[in-house]
């Protein structure tokens, strides 16, 4: 509990206002990006090497913004490597040229932004207000996705040269970030393609008593996962630390995949012996889920 509650404020405390240094391509921020669904947040966009308006890039949105690029700017001194590792994945040919856009999280509402609302309505009511508790207030995903959406992507799709259509338009993220790109997916399946789901946290809130919160995002999934024909999802998880929770409670959303028509081609779940829950261990591994539902 208190590795979870140290995890949750650290992804926040990173406000470093000095734009990240990257070892390719080229940052444009959007300090204190303006909603009517979420508080303000800096918005960092990675452009490849070579950007020109003289062609059409496929989008990557990906969440808690501030951990991608520059371990120097990062609470942790730690960083997802995303410049590094886009960068090589498109030199090589195995994905389309893209841009990265790198939504900071909102801080003290990282947990209730994240938290998938709909998901909530499954858990008997006493549970429901308990977890507003624990998030600090009410739960803030739907709103969330309709910044995303409806605010943030038709301002990407104005501002920058991009494929605006769902076959380019992507979504990642780890952890509670890992389970707002699932969230994504199931409820804006005409908007994202395919999402990377990396240490997703299905424990949910691991403060919670009598935690039924897994059981929740099983029946959840059940009702509202996407069609595997026109769309992609990854999971994975480590063995160590907080992701030492995860295998069984991934296990049964294996399952729900394979009920639901999910094969090799349109979905993937990978266990990394070893490997804990950090940027440490997921900028190792990123160039693995960013190939696969990228793959050209």
């Amino acid at each position: 509990m208190r590795l979870l509650l140290l995890l949750c404020l650290c992804f926040s405390l990173s406000t470093n206002a000095q734009l990240p240094e990257v070892s390719s391509g080229t940052i444009k921020r959007f300090e204190n990006f303006e909603s009517k669904y979420v508080v303000p947040r800096n918005v960092d966009v990675w452009l490849p090497d070579g950007y020109s308006t003289d062609k059409k890039y496929a989008v990557l949105y990906m969440h808690d913004g501030q951990m991608l690029y520059d371990a120097n700017k990062s609470w942790n001194k730690q960083e997802w490597m995303v410049d590094e590792v886009v960068s090589k994945l498109i030199n090589e040919g195995t994905i389309e040229d893209c841009i990265v856009v790198g939504v900071w999280n909102g801080g003290k509402y990282r947990h209730s932004d994240y938290f998938p609302e709909k998901a909530a309505n499954y858990l008997p009511s006493e549970l429901q207000e308990q977890l507003k508790d624990t998030l600090m207030g009410d739960l803030r995903a739907d709103e969330y996705l309709k910044f995303l959406t409806k605010e943030l992507k038709p301002f990407i799709d104005k501002t920058f040269s991009v494929k605006t259509d769902k076959a380019n338009t992507y979504v990642a993220g780890s952890s509670m970030g890992g389970l707002i790109s699932m969230y994504a997916i199931c409820e804006y399946p005409d908007v994202f393609e395919a999402a990377a789901c990396i240490s997703t946290h299905w424990p949910g809130d691991t403060k919670i008593r009598n935690n039924k919160i897994p059981e929740a995002f099983y029946s959840y999934l059940k009702d509202n996962l996407p069609s595997p024909k026109n769309h992609k999802i990854y999971f994975d998880y480590g063995t160590e630390t907080l992701d030492s929770l995860y295998k069984p409670l991934q296990m049964e959303v294996d399952k729900i995949m394979r009920q639901k028509g999910y094969s090799k081609e349109n979905w993937i779940t990978m266990e990394f012996a070893g490997e804990n829950h950090s940027e440490a261990s997921w900028c190792k591994r990123l160039h693995i889920p960013i190939a696969f539902i990228m793959k050209k």
